[in-house]
């Protein structure tokens, strides 16, 4: 076996059915409806296939072939907890301590001028089984097995311009604003929106003392994915509809993994960059189009590997979305 082989595995992944239409723009069709604790009541139109896809170890890449945040929508970074002994359980601790540290990381990471962070996740299988909660906050998610992208054409301004308003009761900032607060300047936003640049990028980490070892996270090379493999997936707040796209299988798909994961390092994953050709076409083209500029977003998602052992440790992860504004 060469030595390239050996840091591939294949891994069983969730697309959606080829029997369903693309689509770039809500049309009421692929749906959700998901009430405060994150939970889904359900799906809609929602057809998924089952593909098993190569996963190449982004470890083993050396020098320019080494994926980065800007070009292939995600990169690994070495960064210790400003607090070892912070409880991820308490709402309290994560937005007041960590969101501050996750949104210097980003800012540093992307040279961006402004960057705040504005909601999290934790995702564990066992945890969702056992409806842990979060203290003050939500109940713990399962790993996310379906390959989607965060945001959309539509979602990710639209996300934004909400950050311009008073937090609503989904939102997870609403306990920690004053009245009448905002995260963002409305100016501020529109100026990235009409002229500048924006972002939308999560900080996914590993809060196990053990390396992730089960549903490790896989990211798909932004380069790779072509507008007509997009299918809009409809998520019905009590108060909004967010979008997520949801993805057609594509044998071009080129799937990465970062394996081992410990608490002191942290994988950044671009939800959205609207300096991207796909979104500045607004789907027209494919961000392959334009090597030379920022991608618009990465797929991503859980997979199974059949190298996990059967009695190794459960997932525990925390995500947190950051809103990224650039000069």
């Amino acid at each position: 076996m060469g030595s390239a082989a050996k840091h591939v595995r294949i891994g069983s992944f969730r697309y959606m059915d080829t029997s369903v239409e693309p689509s770039l723009h809500r049309n009421g069709k692929v749906l959700t409806r998901r009430d405060r604790d994150g939970s889904d009541g359900g799906w809609e139109e929602v057809d998924l296939e089952t593909r098993q896809m190569p996963v190449h170890d982004a470890l083993q890449l050396q020098g320019a072939e080494r994926c980065t945040l800007d070009h292939n929508g995600y990169e690994a970074l070495t960064c210790p907890l400003p607090d070892p002994d912070i409880d991820f359980f308490d709402q309290d601790q994560v937005v007041r301590a960590y969101y501050p540290h996750c949104a210097e990381i980003v800012r540093e990471a992307s040279g961006a001028s402004h960057v705040v962070a504005f909601d999290h996740n934790v995702r564990s299988a066992v945890g969702k089984q056992s409806k842990r909660r979060i203290k003050d906050g939500q109940q713990v998610q399962g790993p996310a097995h379906v390959v989607h992208g965060d945001y959309t054409l539509t979602s990710a301004p639209q996300r934004l311009r909400d950050l311009t308003r008073p937090p609503s009761a989904n939102d997870t900032l609403r306990k920690y604003l004053a009245d009448g607060e905002t995260l963002l300047e409305a100016a501020a936003v529109e100026r990235a929106l009409e002229s500048g640049r924006f972002a939308i990028i999560n900080l996914w980490r590993n809060i196990a003392h053990e390396p992730v070892a089960t549903d490790p996270m896989a990211l798909c090379d932004a380069a790779t994915v072509r507008p007509e493999e997009l299918v809009v997936f409809e998520i019905h707040y009590s108060d909004r509809i967010g979008e997520n796209y949801f993805a057609k299988h594509a044998d071009e798909h080129r799937w990465y993994t970062y394996p081992g994961l410990t608490r002191n390092e942290a994988l950044l994953i671009k939800q959205w960059d609207s300096r991207g050709a796909l979104a500045r076409s607004n789907g027209a083209t494919a961000d392959e189009i334009d090597p030379d500029a920022p991608c618009t977003f990465s797929f991503h998602s859980a997979f199974e590997d059949p190298a996990t052992a059967p009695d190794a440790p459960d997932r525990w992860s925390l995500e947190v979305r950051c809103a990224v504004l650039y000069d």
